[in-house]
């Protein structure tokens, strides 16, 4: 086993750690070593004192899904379900203008793997977006672009391709939970493999998409299955580099959410799953550490909050996340956005500034953006969720 004054030196270095050196690491190292060697890490990346943050909105279009996902509790099965919807184009617009009024510079839209769904729904949608609001787009997940090859009968790289010229401006990093198919068996048996995952990224990659690296823990997994999947991550990161490409420009991790409401919360093994704050913290820590070619990492508030979120920043992050302005899917299973699913620019600004740092809003691309003065969001305001089948 490589000793602690080795591992420490290689990393100040910034020198690359293979995944038995960084099962090492995980091990060798507490919370406050691990926070101190990543903080170091991250201004080798970013060496001013800033941290960002992006005034957006999160959609969900669709809450009908075939994947049955044991840690889901958003997700209707049945699309005749009285809860299932499908947002109608007034309902869409309607929160895409009050996110614009409030300064939002993205729109994130996901939603669940609906098989009523045609391909042209998608198209449509991203097109009309696209030619009424001058905002970036960043929408679906790997997971859902593999749907959208189910229903049309194309290509992934050319269902990715068609949304690209229609007005798609990045690929969010969704459904990525851990890439290791150990554990993707157990969880989510019926959602694409993590191969599959990381093949339509690399398309996206290709495309010049603006991509996000994510992961979830908690679901009882192993340090084995975690090194695996940012392993993984980096790997592909490395090809996009090697291509000229952009790669992954943020990573994001959070912790599984679980209550009554899901299958893995109802299971009698629940006692094995979940992550507190200091499993949380030093996994960011670490994941900052490993992912030696990911510039950005983002300490997350939505399934923590925002005062373990501000620790982050010390602990390798120099990226607070988002306002969100509605948050429907984790809040589902019981994160503390069930109770408080908005930040406002104020908010964030003022946990940044608390935790020592200088705030900047940023966009997607992590161009950074002036904020007009005018712009205020009360944190829980957000239209009603009305639904339609059309």
């Amino acid at each position: 086993m490589t000793d602690k004054i080795t591992l420490s030196t290689k990393i100040q270095a910034g020198e690359r750690l293979s995944k038995a050196e960084a099962i090492a690491a995980w091990h060798s190292f507490d919370l406050n070593e691990m926070g101190s060697l990543a903080q170091h890490v991250r201004f080798q990346h970013n060496p001013d004192k800033n941290v960002t943050y992006l005034v957006d909105r999160n959609i969900n279009y669709t809450n009908v899904c075939n994947s049955d996902c044991s840690f889901c509790a958003f997700y209707r099965h049945d699309p005749k379900d009285p809860e299932s919807y499908v947002l109608s184009r007034d309902v869409l617009g309607k929160k895409i203008e009050e996110a614009l009024q409030l300064g939002a510079s993205r729109i994130l839209l996901q939603g669940g793997h609906n098989d009523e769904l045609p391909y042209s729904f998608y198209l449509d949608m991203i097109e009309w977006i696209h030619s009424r609001y001058k905002v970036q787009l960043n929408a679906f997940s790997p997971s859902e672009i593999h749907q959208m090859t189910i229903v049309s009968g194309k290509s992934s790289k050319q269902v990715l391709a068609d949304l690209q010229t229609r007005g798609l401006y990045g690929l969010p990093g969704g459904g990525a939970e851990l890439l290791d198919d150990e554990v993707r068996k157990r969880i989510s048996p019926k959602k694409i493999s993590g191969s599959r995952w990381l093949e339509i990224m690399s398309e996206a990659h290709d495309l010049g998409l603006i991509t996000t690296g994510t992961m979830v823990i908690g679901f009882g997994e192993s340090i084995e299955n975690r090194v695996n999947h940012l392993d993984k991550l980096r790997t592909l990161q490395d090809r996009a580099l090697q291509k000229g490409k952009k790669g992954f420009n943020l990573f994001i991790s959070w912790t599984h959410q679980f209550n009554e409401r899901t299958s893995l919360g109802r299971s009698r093994h629940v006692a094995k799953y979940g992550a507190g704050a200091v499993e949380y913290l030093k996994n960011v820590a670490w994941s900052r550490i490993v992912l030696d070619n990911i510039k950005h990492h983002q300490s997350s508030w939505p399934t923590c909050g925002p005062h373990v979120a501000e620790i982050g920043l010390h602990m390798g992050c120099d990226d607070i996340g988002s306002t969100m302005m509605e948050e429907n899917v984790v809040s589902q299973a019981g994160a503390p956005t069930a109770q408080k699913w908005s930040m406002s620019p104020e908010e964030l600004e003022l946990h940044i500034r608390q935790a020592g740092f200088t705030p900047l809003q940023r966009d997607s691309n992590f161009t950074i953006i002036s904020r007009p003065e005018s712009y205020a969001i009360t944190a829980g305001t957000g239209v009603t969720c009305e639904a339609s089948l059309a």
